[in-house]
């Protein structure tokens, strides 16, 4: 049996130390098709803004949620992520008939649903809504970085780096940091954290 309106969604952030979670969420039209597309944390940063120009031209909808750092620390990463990603599907402004989601349900959404290991990689719907999702969040850590400066959100995005941990050495946790994750891992764990992540992962 056939559905006539199929969803992909994806998130950004959950493992970084500080900036939102942001989902994304994807309608495509049939036969959508851009040469090279990938999962994003395959692709560069120019790469995915090209990607994404392709996705807002080629969605029958897309839609984006975003959870702030307050609402992550009062809930917790996990409940945040499905939040904006309820917003995300929330956004498409239509009735889904069924939820493509990269590796977990999602018992919010009411919609059946299948769950797709490495949904990311084998999904266009799911491919596009991480694209989606990683675009706005870098942009929005881009922005982020002029309001506060001196921490390398520009490069960074918030994840756990050398330079990142260094940052917060010198000038202190700053209001986009994640108090609830930072506040309970030793030095130790933060060290381990910063050197295993040397370049910007999702």
């Amino acid at each position: 049996m056939g559905y006539a309106t199929v969803a992909g969604v994806d998130e950004a952030g959950r493992g970084p130390w500080a900036g939102p979670v942001v989902a994304g969420a994807s309608i495509m039209r049939p036969y959508f098709h851009c040469e090279g597309i990938d999962d994003s944390k395959l692709l560069t940063a120019e790469e995915r803004d090209h990607y994404y120009g392709c996705i807002l031209e080629g969605a029958e909808a897309w839609g984006v949620g975003i959870i702030e750092v307050d609402e992550i620390d009062r809930v917790g990463v996990a409940r945040a992520n499905r939040w904006a990603m309820g917003i995300a599907l929330q956004q498409l402004g239509r009735q889904i008939d069924y939820l493509l989601i990269d590796g977990f349900l999602l018992p919010e959404a009411l919609t059946p649903q299948l769950p797709i290991v490495k949904g990311d990689r084998r999904s266009i719907s799911i491919m596009c809504g991480g694209i989606l999702a990683k675009v706005t969040r870098d942009r929005l850590m881009m922005r982020m970085a002029e309001k506060f400066p001196g921490y390398g959100f520009e490069a960074h995005k918030g994840y756990p780096t050398p330079d990142h941990l260094a940052a917060m050495d010198r000038h202190g946790l700053s209001p986009l940091h994640r108090r609830s994750f930072i506040s309970i891992r030793t030095r130790a764990e933060l060290e381990a954290a910063a050197f295993a992540t040397q370049s910007v992962r999702d």
